[in-house]
């Protein structure tokens, strides 16, 4: 459902609006949070935990949110910048935004055990990556630079491939042929700003081909979807997510073009400024895709105590996708099931002949 607007706010005798209104209300974003890549991710660090025993090694923050990296270090999760740094004879788990092929090859030499918890959908981009590179295309990659997710794509095809970070980049680019050129993207992303930066392609690249779908994910595209319809009716959007988050910080980019006045990105409620309040009837909530909702629970207790506890939902879309756990824990789990199953039945053939 989604929200219809509220009457506006009062005024005082002088025009202005007053500290608070008395149709304070929340606007609370549907769909918000875990994305399944993320939530296939963090569950895969947690049964590597119970099936292997700690330490398990994660290469880079396995999503990009402080307290799921807080609460995972505390059952045991090591993060490291560097494959490097795992101890020979370890287990390391690649994150969700995906790795290089060199990455694989470090892992290979130092005799270490590899969980691949890449998302589906960036593995998705680095087969595309791989598939016209083979081709001989050029490959117009567009992201941000130094963001993990770009770095593993690249290294993919990093002979094919040039990064676009935004329309501004467009000038600069070259290819060989104009007729074998592609572009690919970051799954973060701001959806408007991509298709700004491909427009922009396309006006010195006629012959640009397009991915064969969409390569921003459907989690990214159905919250900016929902911050879209609850921003054009909030004077303040808070957007629970870490600032490493591409698409959380994309998140408070999109609230402020949809006609938000303002809004933050914020890891925790305590980090919300009291005076955010000041003159707010309206106050639009959601979360990244990499934010538990427990984090989104306490930005509403927040609220709340301060007299926003009237909260509709805005919803933009459903989301039923999930997805398997990473091939490696799959096997070994599965192999366990089978042994305790063996084990039972020996067990019980034994107790009959007694």
């Amino acid at each position: 459902m989604t929200a219809t607007p509220g009457p506006p706010p009062a005024t005082t005798p002088s025009g202005d609006a007053p500290r608070r209104s008395d149709n304070r209300r929340v606007l609370l974003a549907a769909p918000r949070g875990y994305c399944a890549g993320v939530d296939r991710a963090v569950i895969a660090v947690e049964k590597a935990l119970e099936q292997y025993g700690a330490p398990i090694y994660v290469r880079h923050e396995i999503v990009h949110n402080k307290y799921v990296v807080q609460t995972l270090e505390r059952k045991g999760a090591i993060f490291v910048e560097q494959t490097e740094e795992v101890p020979e004879g370890s287990i390391v788990m690649f994150s969700a935004h995906g790795v290089a092929p060199t990455v694989h090859e470090e892992a290979e030499r130092g005799k270490l055990a590899t969980i691949d918890a890449t998302c589906p959908l960036v593995t998705k981009v680095h087969k595309e990556a791989i598939r016209y590179a083979q081709d001989d295309f050029d490959i117009l990659l567009i992201g941000h630079e130094g963001h993990e997710e770009v770095i593993g794509t690249s290294g993919e095809a990093p002979d094919h491939i040039t990064l676009v970070d935004g329309p501004e980049d467009v000038a600069k680019v070259e290819v060989r042929d104009p007729e074998k050129v592609v572009w690919l993207s970051q799954t973060t992303l701001s959806v408007d700003e991509t298709m700004e930066t491909v427009d922009a392609l396309k006006g010195k690249f006629p012959g640009l081909i397009s991915p064969p779908s969409d390569d921003i994910c459907y989690a990214t595209q159905n919250r900016q979807l929902a911050v879209k319809q609850m921003g054009a009716e909030s004077d303040l959007v808070i957007v629970v997510g870490s600032r490493n988050s591409s698409n959380s910080v994309r998140l408070v980019e999109v609230a402020k073009l949809a006609g938000a006045r303002e809004a933050y990105l914020v890891d925790y409620a305590s980090e919300i400024d009291e005076s955010w309040l000041d003159g707010v009837t309206t106050i639009g909530v959601t979360s990244g895709a990499s934010v538990p909702d427990v984090l989104v629970e306490e930005v509403l207790e927040y609220l709340s105590k301060r007299d926003y506890a009237d909260v509709e939902i805005v919803k933009a879309a459903e989301e039923s996708i999930t997805f398997s756990l990473p091939k490696e824990l799959r096997r070994d789990l599965r192999a366990e099931a089978q042994s305790l199953v063996g084990e039972a039945g020996e067990t019980g053939e034994s107790a009959s002949k007694k």
